[in-house]
């Protein structure tokens, strides 16, 4: 079964699809042609995971037509302001071997991200972009952004699990019709994921585990997912969450384990800025 999401420009977006962070460029075509003949049709990757080629490649190997298919990529700092983002927006359909990118995102909020923006407006007009948007970036900088441009982001992928859940980000997003996704919907594993007694308990009543528990909170909410796994078992696994629903009791006890704080890093803080200003020049 696929779940679809409605953009601001009426694009069906797959509420459910397959991210490569992490994957190496070696794995990356296996991986992606593991998750396409188990069902995903959406495939984020990024410039700055260095695996669009792999992407790309799975894609033409496993025969489905284009059209069928959602690819995400992102923009990395290196290639922000205008013309360098135009031309890295040309250079990532080369690597995905494609005529159109379906969503193209600003991956950080720093830099000359104004003038990157530009870019994807103007490829969107283009028609190389099918929907665009940005990540990462949180309440402040985000409603800044999308009340000074002329086509405010469709999506804003950030930091979102059970123990920081962005209810409040999420509501300044809809004002901006921008729809949430989930970067790191199984937090990483991190916090004791796996072996959370909550989300044990609301498994075991539902048969279902851990991750298939965490996925369908968040799938209620309306936020995009992209779970990452190299094990098709675990991809299979991560689809098959639609056979049941959480009560109202389980959906408020998943609800208190939000600690409303990032678990890898603050957006907002200082010296999480200094950290990618180091970064900026990487890919």
């Amino acid at each position: 079964m696929e779940k679809t999401i409605r953009l601001s420009n009426g694009i069906e977006m797959p509420q459910l699809g397959y991210g490569v962070y992490q994957v190496t460029p070696e794995e990356c075509e296996r991986c992606v042609g593991d998750a396409l003949s188990v069902g995903y049709r959406m495939i984020d990757t990024a410039q700055a995971y260095a695996n669009e080629e792999g992407v790309g490649a799975a894609v033409k190997k496993s025969g489905i037509e284009r059209k069928n298919l959602f690819l995400v990529s992102k923009i990395w700092l290196s290639n922000y302001g205008y013309e360098r983002a135009k031309a890295a927006i040309d250079e990532s359909l080369r690597r995905l071997d494609t005529d159109y990118i379906d969503l193209m995102l600003l991956h950080q909020p720093f830099c000359d991200y104004y003038g990157a923006y530009r870019a994807l407006q103007d490829a969107y007009k283009e028609g190389k972009l099918r929907a665009i948007g940005v990540s990462n970036f949180l309440p402040g900088r985000f409603i800044d952004l999308a009340s000074n441009v002329e086509v405010p982001p469709m999506v804003n992928q950030v930091e979102t699990h059970v123990f920081n859940q962005q209810w409040k980000a999420q509501e300044y997003m809809k004002e901006f019709g921008t729809a949430i996704m989930s970067w790191g919907p199984l937090a990483e594993g991190r916090n004791g994921f796996f072996t959370n007694p909550v989300l044990e308990a609301i498994g075991k009543a539902h048969g279902k585990s851990v991750a298939q528990v965490a996925l369908r909170y968040m799938l209620e909410r309306d936020i995009i997912l992209i779970p990452k796994s190299t094990h098709i078992e675990r991809m299979k696994e991560n689809m098959d969450i639609f056979d049941f629903a959480l009560t109202d009791d389980e959906r408020e006890q998943i609800k208190a384990l939000d600690t409303g704080k990032s678990l890898f890093f603050d957006h907002n803080d200082a010296e999480t800025t200094k950290m990618f200003m180091g970064w900026r020049g990487l890919v």
